[in-house]
């Protein structure tokens, strides 16, 4: 399988997740900018989305979207056990978390990152993202993971999401669970493996 992605993007959630099942990935890096992948090619072509991350499967078929990228991965490794069985009621739990990271979170991150959004706007979402970390905070009050103590493909989206405030200076001194939960996520091998082979930690950090 060959995983498009940019260094730190929200492809590095699959990068994590594929690096805790084992799963063997080719990489392929895409500059956001031109869509264009390193070896020359369109990335439109390969997504018509434009944006990472986007899975190529063996079948030639492409995956996309982060959170179908990640629940197919971990559906392809089940004794890895990233995501509960398909039809329990904790498997649309998981899929709950998603989509809060994804819509709630995720989203509202973009401005944050145009140097072009206005002081006042950008107000406004740091304090919209302040309130719904809220809740995660809450949820990491007694657990070390988003679901307990097992560590699952939501907590590598959650990882990756609120990784980005240290790149658009957020503050999140007022949640210390979630400092804690970031920190603990990111003594994970398999993390540290993903982040390696991103760039965005040097290779020693990882030994």
């Amino acid at each position: 399988m060959k995983l498009y992605f940019a260094p730190g993007a929200c492809s590095l959630s699959p990068h994590i997740v594929a690096h805790e099942l084992g799963i063997p990935l080719t990489l392929a890096k895409v500059d956001l900018g031109t869509k264009k992948v390193a070896d020359g090619s369109d990335f439109w072509a390969i997504n018509p989305k434009g944006y990472v991350p986007a899975l190529g499967l063996d079948s030639g078929e492409v995956l996309t979207e982060g959170t179908a990228i990640v629940q197919y991965l971990a559906d392809s490794k089940p004794d890895g056990k990233l995501a509960p069985a398909n039809g329990t009621i904790e498997r649309y739990h998981l899929q709950e978390m998603l989509g809060y990271i994804n819509s709630e979170l995720h989203k509202s991150f973009a401005p944050l990152f145009n140097p072009k959004t206005p002081p006042e706007q950008r107000q406004e979402r740091e304090e919209y993202l302040r309130k719904r970390f809220g809740l995660i905070e809450k949820q990491l009050a007694d657990r070390s993971y988003l679901f307990g103590e097992h560590f699952t493909v939501a907590d590598a989206y959650l990882f990756t999401v609120t990784n980005w405030s240290n790149f658009v200076k957020l503050d999140l001194s007022a949640f210390p669970n979630l400092l804690a939960f970031q920190k603990r996520v990111a003594a994970r091998p398999a993390v540290q493996a993903a982040m390696v082979a991103e760039g965005l930690l040097p290779a020693a950090a990882s030994t």
